[in-house]
């Protein structure tokens, strides 16, 4: 009986349910989606290996045969996107093939991946489109990409058995050998389990109201049934069968919905993560637990709320004033919360292992309590409130009759925003654990270039200081010396820098200097020959690797230590490395030598020129199609503690979409019950302008005590994480007022969206019935 008054009764029933079902499958969807994660993720872990060039020993070739492959590294960098490039020579028909291949491209061709190939037919791509100068013969299939949003390109080359010691490798396969598995430390571990606690207890929380839409009309309905006959039992029965309705229309919409939001998928990224449709199965263990846990927690729910409401024949004991609700077992849920997580306070510091089933279970307290302490707070709040204008006394009215109502509904942003404060605290306070100094001095340059053996070096410095945007660039070249050629295992060793006289001065501190001056260095860490090799005479042998062997050395190199070497002292390059041997300006540098050392070229950029970076990488593409610039930084993130926290920032946008659908269908739900009022309050002559304001203030109020209460929960919450990772407790304003506004902002454009409903139901035709 209950399942038919969920689905008969006309239109009156069907946009109940519907609102219902919306709701619930709203989270639903959600709840499927995060089945899929894990199933997702590994996906993309595979993929990921399944393609990988490292040079692995087991994989790697001496020598070219009909089953190797010459693989080199291109990734670029355009804005701030990532693209990853290669270009492939087979040395033999049995080559190994790179996933999402059909083919070699030819030298001068390239396949690219769907969405590289359509962002480079935009306008927005004119220097990239520069620095790839390759014909488009074709797309990389979805075995051969991490994510559909994924930039990245295989290129034909030739020649490439001549860079093997500069970026070029010589593979039997891909792949790795062996799948890894890094485990977590304790702290990134804690990280994840918070994540998905912080992220799901919302939705469930939306479950749970959405399936007591339409409480008021219900109560009145199971009034009715008890004036006929049927028993309190019977009743609840009745009642518990019009929730399971709604939430198998909910199971079945959110069906919908995902299967709908997995299509969708292909084309959207979020913080530079993508995924394909395919990624999005969920897990049929995960799937049946949902499938099982909404219909049973909306039948729960309803029960239980049913337990404060008695229902007689002659109507619904709820409409007079209420008990004053307790506070004290109210408190037991975030007291219980902190109890479990006490005894893990400082594991993160002593390399200990936290409880899972403790961190999760005293998450969820903490977040629970969020929803057992609003309703107790609003009334509070609510019964105290009084004169003002109209519209405030309409909307306090209403609060003061209905504060349950309320108060479910600003419940999940609630505990959405005590979760984020709490995480983002947690975040802020672990980061400095997961960044280190890369060491390069910013203020002197901005960009990085190796150049190869054998390749002028002045000629390529001035090409790039001829690049707009690039106020000057320091090139200097290196190597490194040995007491006897290095076939026979040196015992003394020295580096080798040469460069100009500014350049020079970059790295040492010089007495004076013209070209053809050569200086020995001191002051270096770790450098103790260079005294002993800087005597007149002294024979010095250059490292030169053999270019078609990595592990062997080709013809020796001989530099004679002349007389006249200057005495320079060490200082911080721009790598911030203090380098140790000797130096040489152009002049000083013998024909042989010169050719046989590799250089960099440290590159200081005009910040006023828009895409300087990107005039360089195409300058650097057109001097070598090899080189890879660098740009460098001045810190750098953990790759698996940067994983989680763009994990957790796409799913609070997942999160916050759920948020501001569902609160939008329930304030629709709410202005549908109260159709037949705000008709009457018009007739009577009521202006529209103060029954909108008052529906503002009906939301203001209880939002404006939920980021209140939310704020306080967070940060208890945050500091006991911190506790437990080992870390001083701070608070992160800047954070907190931005979760905080972010819930507020949410909350206020669910209202602007419901204005236009709202002044079509404020029509005195609206008392009409039959």
């Amino acid at each position: 009986m209950g399942l038919r008054f969920a689905l008969a009764g006309g239109r009156e029933g069907w946009v109940r349910a519907l609102l219902t079902g919306v709701g619930v499958g709203l989270g639903v969807a959600l709840l499927l989606l995060t089945a899929a994660i894990p199933g997702a993720l590994e996906e993309r872990h595979r993929r990921e290996e399944a393609r990988l060039d490292w040079p692995f020993n087991s994989q790697m070739a001496e020598s070219g045969a009909d089953n190797t492959l010459l693989v080199a590294r291109v990734d670029t960098q355009f804005r701030d996107r990532e693209i990853r490039g290669r270009v492939l020579e087979p040395e033999g028909p049995k080559a190994p093939l790179p996933p999402g291949l059909k083919e070699f491209p030819a030298a001068g061709d390239m396949v690219v991946s769907p969405a590289l190939k359509e962002f480079l037919a935009s306008d927005d791509a004119r220097l990239l489109r520069e620095r790839l100068p390759y014909d488009i013969v074709g797309t990389i299939g979805e075995q051969g990409l991490i994510g559909s949003q994924e930039l990245a390109y295989y290129a034909g080359g030739t020649d490439l058995a001549d860079r093997i010691n500069s970026g070029t490798v010589r593979l039997t396969a891909l792949g790795s050998p062996e799948p890894t598995h890094e485990e977590l430390d304790p702290v990134l571990m804690l990280l994840v389990l918070v994540v998905f606690v912080a992220l799901l207890t919302p939705v469930a929380v939306f479950i749970a109201t959405a399936v007591r839409f339409g409480g008021e009309r219900r109560d009145r309905r199971l009034a009715a049934l008890r004036l006929v006959g049927s028993d309190a039992a019977a009743t609840r029965r009745i009642a518990a069968g019009e929730a399971l309705a709604g939430s198998l229309l909910g199971l079945a919409l959110g069906t919908v919905f995902f299967l709908i939001g997995r299509e969708v998928a292909a084309s959207v990224e979020i913080f530079r993560i993508s995924v394909f449709p395919s990624y999005l199965n969920p897990s049929p263990l995960l799937a049946l637990l949902v499938a099982v846990a909404v219909p049973a927690a909306a039948v729960l729910v309803t029960l239980l709320a049913l337990r404060g409401v008695v229902i007689e024949p002659l109507g619904v004991v709820r409409t007079a004033r209420p008990a004053r609700r307790r506070l004290w077992w109210r408190l037991l849920l975030p007291l219980a919360g902190i109890m479990l997580l006490s005894p893990m306070i400082g594991q993160g510091r002593d390399g200990g292992e936290f409880n899972q089933y403790l961190v999760i279970s005293g998450v969820l307290l903490l977040l629970v309590g969020v929803t057992a302490l609003l309703p107790w707070l609003v009334e509070t709040v609510v019964a105290r409130l009084g004169k003002g204008s109209v519209s405030w006394q309409l909307a306090v009215r209403r609060l003061q009759l209905s504060s349950g109502t309320a108060a479910r509904m600003v419940n999940g942003i609630a505990v959405a925003v005590a979760g984020a404060i709490a995480l983002q605290m947690l975040f802020a306070g672990v980061e400095d654990d997961y960044t280190k100094a890369t060491g390069y001095d910013v203020s002197r340059a901005q960009i990085q270039i190796a150049v190869p053996r054998g390749v002028e070096l002045a000629s390529v410095a001035q090409k790039v200081q001829d690049t707009e945007g690039v106020q000057h660039v320091h090139a200097l070249s290196k190597g490194h010396f040995g007491d006897l050629p290095w076939r026979q295992e040196p015992e003394r060793f020295a580096s080798l820098t040469v460069g100009d006289c500014a350049t020079l001065r970059e790295v040492a501190k010089l007495p004076s200097c013209r070209d053809g001056d050569v200086f020995a260095l001191s002051g270096a860490e770790h450098d103790t020959d260079t005294p002993s090799l800087n005597t007149p005479g002294q024979k010095l042998y250059l490292e030169v690797p053999d270019p078609t062997n990595p592990s062997e050395y080709g013809e020796d190199v001989l530099w004679t230590v002349p007389k006249g070497v200057k005495q320079a002292r060490s200082i911080p390059d721009p790598t911030t490395y203090r380098r140790g041997g000797f130096l040489m300006t152009p002049g000083a540098v013998p024909a042989g030598l010169a050719s046989a050392v590799s250089g960099d070229l440290y590159i200081a950029l005009d910040d006023s020129v828009p895409y300087a970076h990107e005039y360089v990488r195409n300058t650097a593409a057109a001097i070598d199609p090899l080189s890879e610039p660098m740009a460098w930084q001045e810190s750098e993130r953990s790759n698996r503690y940067e994983s989680i926290r763009t994990g957790l920032f796409v799913g609070a946008v997942c999160v916050l979409v759920l948020i501001g659908a569902s609160l939008l269908v329930s304030q629709l739900e709410q202005l549908r019950e109260r159709r037949k009022l705000l008709s009457a309050l018009v007739a009577f002559g009521t202006r529209r302008r103060t029954l909108s304001l008052s529906v503002l203030w009906q939301t203001a109020v209880p939002i404006g005590l939920g980021l209140a209460l939310a704020a306080t929960v967070g940060v208890a919450l945050g500091a006991v994480l911190l506790r437990m990772a080992g870390t001083s407790v701070r608070v992160d304003w800047a954070s907190l007022f931005q979760m905080t506004g972010i819930g507020a902002g949410v909350v206020l454009a669910v209202t602007l969206l419901s204005l236009p409903p709202l002044l079509r139901m404020m029509r005195p035709d609206g008392l009409r019935t039959e």
